[in-house]
């Protein structure tokens, strides 16, 4: 409760004394009422001095002094003023009372006063101005960010992991906030603004809040297109009333998430300049630039898009320094997670250690969510504690989709789905440098029949040519496994994701990543990401129907020798293949273990919580038959860009669909699945 509502209560209280006091002292007693036959007989009787008649009330006096009053009957009663008279009675008459000149201009008024309140209240909806309490319906111009007070913020640098050196970077601008003096001496100035880059889910703003918690000091916190609104000027009006409010609460933090919103590059507006969101980027210029003195006051603004942004925002004296908050590595996986499991009841066989190496290219909002969906599984389960296998459970889940071992399958999509998934398994298992295989299954994951999931042994930051090479032939490896079993005729639509990676790939090593000898180390791809912002990249509008033409049959020489070698290896360990699809039609999920077994010829040995009759996934008695299908998402190195080769460190696993999805959904792997049906 603020100041200004205390003070109103108090007030009213008084009020309400006063009143009661002053009624309590208010001694004037009613006049005595009567009817009007006594009132006409006591003025025949000579019994009453005055009156006074105000319309048909009738106040009087009698001649002894007391006081009454009467009511006049709606009959007319001509011979009244005739007793009053005849009897001396001193006659008083009152005007009857009229509507001031306010009252009637009020009622004249109301309805354009209605319409002007109709319109004020349309048009603080439109602009945001009726929640949170800030000011009245014209207050489009007023900041909307939200203040959280120094004792408000609870986060610290402990509850942030996995990004070391991020921290560091700003712990200097806790040191300058705590003690500003320490730096002014030495004639030094701390950055004013901090440009926070990183993929989502890695913790920026959870960065952000730290700093101001480990400092102790306010936090502004407002989202980039809080400061978009439908006028002109309203966006530059509360950059204005944002920094007026911090000047106040100096020393502070400004938090900007999502600035790509109001930063991005200028003239690529329909408005020539003059639309909302560019003066709103030139105003927060202005801001940030130090026409005034803000002394104390940090910007720290954070995005995934940092290559939007309009140059004028990165030179120094604005966001003069970057901090990038990357995906995690093993180790800030593993400390991640020990902030996340700290929340939990664990058992004593859980180790951070074992999943923070199963799950690279996790963020921390995606171990966040494992160790969440562990305590669901274990919840589900009536446990009491979180164990390793909910965590496993739970990793599956985010990396291969949940399963769906109710779908109804006939034996001859199962065995299909199986050789499939058998023949993606034994090439990724043959390939020189490709990633081992994790895990093998029919059931029914996500949108996929059957999921081959391959997991790097340590973080990738590139992919050479010959993991490229190895994956592309373990992707063709599910279509020629059908091919060999079923026939020509019998290949399934299965491997339609597959066959569209694949030629991403390739595509990508001739285009892209110059890993091609004939084409030679020349960017033939025009980054289309950025056409709306009126510049081209590169050469490829250059780019000439032969060159075209060449590029095409470079990417179908790799497709091809990849598809011959391939063949090679599946005709090669036909007895493995069978094998396999044995296994998996018997136990429905194997993993590196029976893998292993298979590949040097042994029988696979059962799972470690195998029972004999567990093989139920596929029967159960359920609705779907319809083909399966998975979304389209990126393999490792397919689409990337950049130094690092376009790689990142995701778990390469591969899923297929029955028809392809435009939008790519981020998610840590990548499966590799099984046929979508006929």
């Amino acid at each position: 409760m603020n100041d200004m509502a205390k003070n109103l209560i108090l007030w009213l209280v008084i009020a309400a004394v006063l009143l009661t006091v002053f009624n309590n002292f208010s001694t004037e007693t009613a006049p005595q009422t009567m009817n009007y036959s006594q009132f006409v007989q006591q003025v025949q009787n000579q019994q009453v001095r005055n009156v006074t008649i105000d319309g048909y009330t009738i106040n009087g006096e009698r001649t002894d002094g007391s006081s009454f009053q009467t009511i006049r009957p709606a009959a007319d009663d001509p011979k009244l003023m005739d007793d009053l008279l005849a009897n001396d009675v001193t006659v008083v008459g009152k005007e009857p009372d009229q509507q001031s000149i306010w009252t009637r201009l009020l009622i004249a008024s109301f309805p354009i006063l209605l319409i002007l309140a109709i319109f004020i209240f349309f048009m603080r909806q439109m602009q945001g101005g009726a929640g949170g309490g800030k000011g009245g319906p014209m207050s489009f111009g007023k900041s909307k960010a939200k203040l959280l007070s120094n004792d408000q913020i609870k986060t610290t640098f402990s509850d942030v992991a996995g990004c070391d050196e991020a921290k560091e970077e700003v712990e200097e601008l806790v040191d300058f906030l705590r003690d500003p003096t320490k730096f002014q001496r030495l004639g030094g100035t701390i950055p004013r603004g901090v440009l926070m880059v990183g993929p989502p889910g890695t913790g920026k703003t959870l960065l952000a809040k730290s700093i101001a918690g480990e400092a102790k000091v306010p936090f502004f916190s407002i989202s980039g297109s809080d400061f978009v609104e439908m006028f002109v000027g309203v966006g530059a009006s509360r950059v204005r009333d944002m920094f007026e409010q911090a000047k106040k609460q100096a020393p502070c933090i400004i938090f900007i998430d999502e600035i790509d919103a109001v930063g991005r590059s200028r003239g690529a507006g329909m408005g020539g300049g003059n639309d909302e969101r560019e003066q709103t980027l030139n105003q927060l210029l202005v801001e940030m630039d130090g026409f005034e003195a803000n002394e104390g006051i940090i910007v720290i603004a954070a995005t995934n898009r940092p290559d939007v942004l309009d140059p004028a925002l990165m030179r120094p004296g604005r966001f003069d320094r970057q901090v990038t908050v990357g995906l995690p590595d093993i180790r800030g996986r593993e400390h991640i997670l020990g902030v996340h499991l700290r929340k939990v009841p664990l058992a004593e066989d859980v180790k951070a250690q074992l999943i923070a190496r199963g799950t690279p290219g996790f963020s921390g909002a995606d171990l966040a969510n494992l160790v969440n969906e562990a305590a669901l599984f274990a919840a589900r389960g009536n446990k009491r504690l979180v164990g390793m296998d909910e965590l496993e459970q739970a990793k599956d889940k985010i990396m291969m989709g949940a399963e769906r071992k109710s779908m109804v399958m006939t034996s001859k999509e199962k065995l299909n789905t199986a050789y499939h998934e058998s023949g993606h398994a034994i090439i990724g298992l043959v390939m020189p440098e490709h990633d081992p295989v994790y895990k093998v299954t029919i059931i029914p994951r996500g949108r996929a029949l059957g999921v081959t999931m391959f997991l790097p042994e340590e973080d990738r930051y590139s992919l050479s040519r010959q993991q490229i090479i190895s994956q592309i032939c373990s992707l063709f490896g599910g279509r020629i496994a059908e091919e060999m079993t079923l026939g020509p005729d019998g290949v399934t639509t299965g491997a339609s994701n597959d066959i569209k990676r694949a030629t991403e790939l390739a595509h990508n090593m001739v285009a892209k990543w110059g890993l091609s000898d004939e084409m030679g180390p020349i960017l033939y791809d025009e980054d289309e990401s950025h056409q709306f912002l009126g510049s081209s990249q590169g050469g490829a509008k250059m780019k000439s129907g032969e060159t075209t033409t060449r590029l095409d049959k470079e990417v179908r020489k790799i497709i091809d020798g990849c598809y011959e070698q391939a063949q090679k290896i599946l005709e090669d360990n036909r007895d493995k293949l069978d094998a396999m699809a044995d296994a998996l039609m018997k136990y429905e999920t194997i993993d590196a273990t029976q893998l292993k077994d298979i590949m040097e010829g042994r029988t696979p040995r059962p799972p470690e919580d195998w029972n004999e009759g567990d093989s139920t996934g596929g029967n159960s008695p359920v609705t779907d038959k319809q083909p399966a299908e998975k979304p389209k998402e990126e393999v490792s190195g397919s689409s990337g860009s950049g130094t690092n080769g376009g790689a990142d460190d995701k778990g390469n696993d591969t899923g297929d669909e029955g028809e392809d999805d435009d939008e790519p959904r981020r998610r840590p792997s990548d499966p590799l699945g099984g046929p979508a049906g006929p």
